[in-house]
């Protein structure tokens, strides 16, 4: 049975793997199946084997079917490419706690009707509404209400970088059709404060327990974290705070843990039973242990629904619903084969969750602890076996957290040993016990508040965290067979012998660049601009992206590819002028990555952490030479902060690395007066790659200027559908007329240049496309 189950979830990952979906002659799988499972076992051993793993494989092939007519279902539900851009209106629910920013509102609307004629059925869609200038707040929208509202929309489409946030693979898992934005021209218009039915319910009861939660706690620091862990909310979760709690590895108690279900269903079991055996009728019905069971059951299925139903919560509660059913019917429970039931519904339920980091982690460590508690002879003492559970969680979540997270903290043991009891014993409780009585959320905050200070002064140990490059997935796959030996029972020979495992992830081969060699990537950071130049030995950042608000480009998109690609430090920043789509991710930038210098534009206008490197302006003349490679600034001139009637866009940074046949040039948002004065100067601008001024739009890449750079390659960093139009189709015809390869960030992805002996060589990271990838003409 178990290895049938582990077939059929290997099924459904491998059709995640797939660049296009099967057809759907895949479905010839189910009644061989069927055929299959009918025949009697035989006695004889070979044949007996051969049928087994012939059922094996059948139960990877229902799992591939299976997901596959899933994805099929699921695509069918995308916006058509005619209808991207246009204005629909629409009648649906608000089925999830909306997220306030300082911009205005994101939410997700269930769609019920679509009123506008000839368009397109519709699932789920993600909103924002925004405040418009000089105006009222628009009207608040809640969870749980029904709205009738128009909404130009698109469909989901996200940046895309090495080892970056798959957007439209968590858009296909929550199966959000289409992402855009309320029209105010028609005011949207509230129909319903709470719609009839079970989703609205659950999502306003979330909602009313949130809004009572920041009621009673006010500006308490960490109200946050108490509705991350009654509500599963954990957008409440300042940044700060959730830096430390990551930098210390509890990052996991602080949203809805298997752990935290498990206490509270036990604790709920516990009482029933405890109430059941002191009512004599109730147990000649039924056991008082059944009744125990079935209500931890139950207590279970309604925090899980309370906290959004995440995947952790899913894994527990199925797997106590195995667990229960066992001592119903008086059999013995197997942990493992709990696990692996937990793990088929969990994926049937859902076949992209093997797509998400939390997936793995949650069933991972679950695993870890089943690996060094059950099935061993000699049980140690609870406070060797709680040192035992930590450490082989800590070690066997390692690999993973490297791959996905390139970093792993290593005071995760140290703060754990104090976190875990703190928070599941005692904050929790008295946070879900809030909801009957608010005043104990005042105990439960300042319970975290005092464990914050323990753990915020770890976090900022200058080893508590250990950080590296990206592994491949073969490093990933021997560092998990290392720990599995690493792991093994005391007796088995040479344990140690795993470590020799963990060498290919922990000692990665390193990546050199010859000397007078250089490497451009252009990170796909949307409508904006980031650029990583590297040289044999040095680092260098030009643009960091834009802010989003109650984000930015350099914490989501910049700073983990800088750390992916094993850039621990940048020996410069360069922000070309502070427009917010160049300088929005700088403060990110600067406070997750060590800093040499900094040159600006313009005087900026962002607060910078402190330790932050004081910028300069950049001046036409200033450079400096990195591994034999020349580094130029060409523009804005000295006598540019003495212009009155110059634009932010012309005082932008004008970069040139490089010399002769193997050049690189970029502009940032110059226009012409800033291409003019660079044609004026004399300069040579000769480039082999360009970066296309204020990313393609008509203001820049003039014809004179063009003529003179003549590149080879030209990039447009531009983001999918912006509502600039850029690049603009004037400008990339002119550049195409002059023989110049196109790129463009918004359909290729990352494009990397490498500058070499034998030329230059362009690259665009659009691979490895999955079958839910958006194609691009």
């Amino acid at each position: 049975m178990r290895v049938y189950l582990v077939a059929f979830c290997l099924g459904i990952w491998f059709l995640q793997q797939q660049p296009e979906l099967p057809a759907a002659r895949w479905l010839w799988v189910l009644p061989l199946l069927a055929l299959a499972l009918r025949v009697p076992p035989l006695s004889f051993g070979v044949a007996e084997v051969l049928r087994r793993v012939a059922v094996a494989v059948l139960c990877a092939a229902l799992g591939f079917a299976w997901a596959a007519w899933r994805a099929e279902l699921r695509l069918a539900e995308r916006l058509p490419d005619a209808w991207q851009g246009r204005d629909i209106e629409l009648v649906g629910v608000v089925s999830e706690l909306p997220h306030i920013h300082a911009g205005g509102v994101r939410f997700v609307l269930d769609v019920e009707a679509v009123l506008t004629p000839g368009a397109p059925a519709l699932g789920r869609v993600q909103l924002a509404r925004y405040a418009a200038r000089n105006a009222a707040p628009p009207e608040p929208v809640r969870a749980g209400e029904r709205w009738r509202l128009t909404a130009r929309l698109k469909i989901p489409y996200g940046t895309h970088n090495p080892h970056g946030f798959d957007l439209e693979a968590w858009a296909l898992e929550q199966g959000i059709s289409a992402s855009g934005s309320v029209r105010e021209r028609v005011p949207p218009v509230r129909l319903d404060a709470r719609a009839a039915t079970p989703g609205a319910w659950i999502a306003a009861m979330r909602a009313a327990v949130r809004d009572r939660i920041f009621a009673t706690l006010g500006e308490a620091p960490y109200a946050g974290v108490i509705a991350a862990l009654t509500i599963g909310d954990q957008r409440s979760i300042p940044y700060e705070q959730w830096r430390a709690f990551t930098r210390t590895g509890v990052n996991h108690l602080l949203s809805i843990s298997g752990l935290h279900v498990t206490m509270i269903a036990a604790l709920a079991g516990w009482a029933v039973a405890f109430g059941w055996r002191r009512w004599p009728r109730a147990v000649a019905r039924l056991p008082a242990r059944q009744a125990g069971l079935a209500a931890a059951v139950l207590v279970a299925f309604g925090y899980a629904l309370l906290a959004g139903f995440q995947v952790p919560a899913q894994r527990t509660l199925f797997m106590l619903a195995v667990l229960a059913l066992a001592f119903w019917g008086r059999r013995e429970p197997r942990p493992f084969t709990a696990l692996l039931v937990a793990l088929a519904v969990v994926l049937t339920l859902d076949p992209w969750a093997v797509l998400s980091a939390g997936f793995w982690l949650s069933f991972g460590a679950m695993a870890a602890i089943m690996w060094v508690t059950f099935g061993r002879v000699a049980l140690p003492d609870k406070l060797r076996g709680w040192v035992t559970v930590q450490a082989a969680v800590t070690v066997a979540l390692a690999p993973a957290l490297l791959l996905l997270f390139q970093q792993v903290s290593l005071v995760s043991p140290f703060a754990n040993a104090v976190a875990i009891p703190v928070v599941s014993w005692l904050v929790t409780p008295l946070a879900l016990l809030g909801t009957l009585v608010p005043p104990l959320w005042h105990a439960s905050a300042w319970l975290m508040e005092w464990l914050g200070v323990m753990l915020v002064w770890m976090a900022e140990l200058p080893w508590a965290v250990a950080t590296r490059p990206a592994p491949g997935l073969i490093a990933v796959v021997l560092a998990v067979l290392g720990t599995l030996w690493l792991l093994l029972p005391r007796g088995f020979p040479a344990r140690a012998l795993g470590l020799a495992l963990w060498l290919p992830i922990l000692l990665p081969p390193a990546e050199k660049l010859a000397p007078g060699a250089f490497r451009v990537e252009v990170i796909d950071v949307g409508q904006g601009t980031s650029i990583l130049v590297r040289t044999a030995r040095h680092a260098l950042l030009y643009d960091t992206g834009a802010s989003f608000g109650d984000s930015d480009a350099g914490e989501r998109i910049v700073v983990p590819y800088l750390r992916a690609s094993g850039i621990g430090k940048l020996d410069g920043v360069i922000v070309s002028h502070n427009d917010n789509d160049h300088s929005g991710g700088l403060p990110s930038v600067v406070r997750d990555i060590p800093t040499g210098w900094m040159l600006n534009g313009q005087s900026p206008t962002r607060s910078l952490p402190s330790g932050a490197p004081p910028p300069r302006r950049c001046v036409r003349g200033q450079s400096w030479v990195w591994d034999s490679v020349p580094f130029v600034i060409l523009n804005p001139p000295a006598t540019a902060s003495a212009s009155y009637n110059r634009s932010d866009n012309d005082f932008s940074c004008v970069l040139s690395v490089g010399a002769g046949a193997r050049r690189f040039l970029v502009t940032g948002d110059a226009g012409r007066r800033g291409e003019l004065e660079l044609l004026e100067s004399g300069i040579d601008l000769t480039a082999t790659a360009l970066v296309a001024g204020h990313h393609g739009s008509r203001s820049s890449s003039m014809e004179a200027f063009v003529e003179k750079v003549a590149p080879d390659h030209v990039v447009f960093t531009s983001g999918y559908r912006n509502r600039y139009h850029h690049p603009h189709r004037t400008i990339v015809e002119r550049f195409r007329a002059r023989g110049a390869n196109i790129l463009r960030s918004d359909r290729d992805g990352l494009i990397r240049f490498e500058f070499g002996e034998a030329g230059v060589t362009a690259a665009e990271y659009r691979n490895p496309r999955r079958y839910w990838h958006l194609v691009q003409p």
